[in-house]
Formats: structure tokens, sequence, C-alpha cells
């Protein structure tokens, strides 16, 4: 269905496509801000000035909940307390220090068993799955009720917009992975406006110095206020009116999220848009939340989930050191995640004290998620390919390699054989991405980690100059 509305979007004329992006955006604003949003994002208000003994009761009321109806109505967790000898009347008496005794949900496990044994028997209404970033290997499926979905939104307005200065009314720029121009198509203009959320979407797929007049055109002409998305896209674009001479608006704020923000990226925001950036860490599995306040201290916000930071060998990060996040969200109920190993890795702040006066943890640095940059023939930058693995369900992993300017090569770790047909697609959503490359499909049995336990989703090994003019 999906795909047949695309390929309908993309026959439409451009006043039509921005209509139909507009109708998309009056569903989707209604999911996010109706209901309960209102009522909740008052109650998200109250809660910011809890005191540490506040938060720690408010989670481990949550917990308890969480652990009880797990038991309850989720097979796979009915099944592995009870390996543990765990009764229900035990885990009454369930505390957030006795987490550690849990396995980790791990990631492939997730992916395997996420729209069945992960699954309540007890669902809210209106669910619909979602699909994380997939950045390291096939994307994870999401269940989002629409009420959890809005106590969801009602935590990121008062934790992020709110703490940036903005908020869900005031005019934005998004640069997403979003396709809004069919693959191939190289003429703009390079946005399209969602005239019922005041938000004018820019292409992450044309960036390049040949194109930047028409996005500040785009900005100046839909009264952006602040720009969102992802932190390199965002940049690319702000270096690109730089070194273009290209005056652009004033902003309130640029909103990072989903990769490495550089203190590069920042002084180049303040001086192309005249105002701060505020980072974030998130992800479509709504396990964690971690949001940078106006004093620039980055907290991790505690109605999303219990965050435990840890060393390899299980123990916990006192602070100053640098360890791997293991999150229990507390929101998602219809698909608890307990103990989930996302395989991202923060710093915690020896200072945790903070002028904004919030008792919330503060970690110092968002580690784990730099990735290179594949600069295109045609002078085009990007770096997010998690798309083109969607549905592949036998993909358990990828890292894309730029060897030369048209040479690329995927290292995938399959679970299977890839099909003809699956191979192909790979390509064709490469070639969408990147116009005629050479591409290699190399099949390995493990891509390697780097000192972190991660590896690199992007590796592109020539510089920026290389490109043609």
């Amino acid at each position: 269905m999906k795909k047949k509305l695309e390929k309908i979007y993309y026959k439409l004329p451009l006043s039509l496509q921005n209509i139909a992006i507009s109708i998309f955006g009056y569903s989707w604003n209604n999911r996010r801000y109706g209901g309960i949003f209102k009522s909740e994002l008052q109650k998200a208000i109250d809660r910011e000035s809890n005191t540490k003994a506040q938060w720690d009761e408010y989670q481990q009321n949550l917990l308890n909940k969480l652990i009880l109806h797990s038991f309850d109505t989720v097979a796979y967790y009915r099944n592995m307390f009870e390996r543990l000898n765990l009764t229900r009347e035990q885990l009454l008496g369930f505390k957030i220090k006795d987490l550690p005794k849990l396995p980790f949900l791990e990631k492939q496990t997730f992916r395997k068993l996420g729209d069945s044994e992960l699954l309540s028997s007890n669902l809210e209404p209106n669910g619909t799955f979602l699909f994380s970033s997939g950045s390291t290997g096939t994307p994870t499926k999401i269940l989002y009720s629409k009420s959890m979905h809005q106590r969801y939104f009602a935590i990121f307005e008062s934790r992020i917009h709110f703490w940036a200065g903005v908020n869900q009314n005031t005019p934005r720029g998004v640069i997403g992975g979003r396709r809004i121009i069919q693959g191939g198509i190289n003429k703009g203009p390079f946005y399209r406006y969602n005239y019922i959320e005041k938000q004018t979407y820019f292409s992450a797929y044309h960036l390049s110095s040949k194109t930047v007049a028409n996005y500040v055109e785009g900005m100046i002409k839909n009264k952006v206020e602040y720009m969102t998305g992802y932190a390199s896209a965002n940049y690319f674009l702000a270096r690109f009116i730089e070194e273009a001479g290209i005056k652009a608006p004033k902003l309130k704020a640029v909103l990072t999220s989903s990769e490495k923000l550089t203190p590069e990226m920042r002084d180049t925001f303040r001086r192309v848009y005249s105002c701060e950036t505020f980072d974030s860490y998130n992800g479509v599995d709504l396990c964690n939340l971690i949001s940078e306040c106006e004093h620039h201290k980055l907290h991790v916000v505690p109605e999303v989930g219990i965050v435990e930071i840890i060393h390899p060998d299980g123990t916990a990060c006192k602070p100053g050191e640098t360890g791997e996040i293991i999150s229990t969200g507390l929101l998602n109920f219809d698909q608890p995640l307990i103990r989930y190993r996302i395989g991202d890795y923060v710093k915690l702040s020896l200072n945790q004290e903070c002028k904004c006066g919030r008792n919330m943890p503060i970690i110092d640095e968002i580690v784990g998620r730099i990735e290179d940059t594949v600069i295109g023939f045609d002078g085009r930058e990007m770096m997010r390919f998690h798309g083109i693995f969607i549905n592949i369900t036998s993909v358990i992993e990828a890292q894309v390699i730029q060897h030369q300017l048209t040479d690329f090569e995927i290292k995938i770790v399959t679970s299977k054989n890839l099909s003809a047909e699956e191979k192909q697609l790979i390509e064709k959503r490469m070639f969408s991405q990147l116009g005629e490359i050479n591409l290699i499909i190399t099949i390995v049995e493990e891509i390697p980690r780097n000192a972190n336990g991660k590896f690199k989703a992007v590796i592109s090994n020539i510089n920026r100059n290389t490109s043609t003019t």
C-alpha cells in the first residue's frame, strides 16, 4: 500500500505533492498531539521540578507495573522469569537495583520476536508499527499505540522543544531520511511544505554547492524559525550556505539528533544562523531520551526509561566513566523492552549538577554514533543508508564503503544467503540515492568492531575535494 501511495505521490505536480504531504501531516499531527497530549504535557511540566527521590519513586512505580504486566501478558518475559525461577509473588517486590539480575534483551532477539513473543496479549487500541533507523543492520519494528505516542510526544515537547525555546507550532525545517523527491531527479525545488504543521521538509539527498540557494529560498519562503533532523545533513547545508556567501535567516535554534554533533558543527550553526544548537539522543524504540537543556548540559530524561550505563563486565559506571547504554522503557507496555541492549555508549558526567536545577542525570558525551560521509559525483554529501535494508530480513548488519568517487562496496552479514532479487533491490536503492555507481556486495562472517564495540555503518576513503564540479 505504501509503495502504491509513493508512486502516486511522485506523479503529482508540485502543488499537489504539498497538499498530499499536508494531508499526511494532518493525520500524523492528530495522532501525536491529539487525545491525551495536552493533559500529559501538563503532567510532564509539573514533574520537571521533581527531586531525585521523587524521580526514583516515579520510576520504581512504573517499573513494578511493567514487570508484572510483562509476566502476565508477554510470552517472552514469562518464559524468561520462569527460567530464572522468579514467581509473580517475588516480582511484586522487584526493585530498580534488581535489574542487573535480568539478562539483556539483544537487538537480534528484538528483530526476531518483536512482532510475536515480545508483544503483550493485552494491547492498547490503535497500534501501528514503526521502523527504527537500522543503521547497523536490519531495522526493528516498534509498536506504537495512539495513547503511548501522545504520552511520549508530551515528554518530547516539554524536554526537547521547550528547553530549546521552541514548540510544536513553531515553523520548522526538517532534513531527515524521508525521500520527498523521486530517485534520479536532480531538479528543484528540493523541499516540500506541510501546511498543517508549518513544516518545510528538505531533501537530504540533494545537498550540494549547486543546490544550496534553493534550500535557503525554501527557508525564507516558508518562514522557518528552527532547523531539526540529522546533525550531518544540517551541517552540510549550513556549510554550503557559508561557503557560497549566502545570507541565511536568523533562527531560534538548531535541534540535532541521530548522529554525533561536533564542536565544529555547533560553531558553524552559530555563525550561519546566529543561534544555539541543542542535541538529543533518542530512538524509535522509545527506551530512553537524552536532551540538552538551555545551559547545554545533556540530561537523561527519567520518564522515558531507566538507563543503566555499564562497563563490559556489567558493573555500573561511575561519574566520569564511559559505558554502554542498557535501557528499560517505561512507556511502551504493548511491546516491553527490559534491559534492551541498544549498542550505543555515553560518558557519564563527573559533575552531576546543572544551573538549570533539574534533578536528571547528566552525561558529557553521546559516544558511538559517528559515521563517515559519502560524497556523490555531483558534490552531494550523505551518510545515512538504513533505508536500503528495510524488509530484507536476512540482513543482520551491513557496512557501506566508498573506495573511490563512484566505487562502492557493501559488506553484509546475513542469516541466510541473499536471493538474486534481494541483491537487485539493494542495488536499486543504492543507485536511487547515489546515481550510477559501481557496486560490489560482499557477504562476510563479521564486520570488525572498534574499541567501543561498534562498527562504522558508513566509511568513505576519499576526501570531499575529490568530487567533480
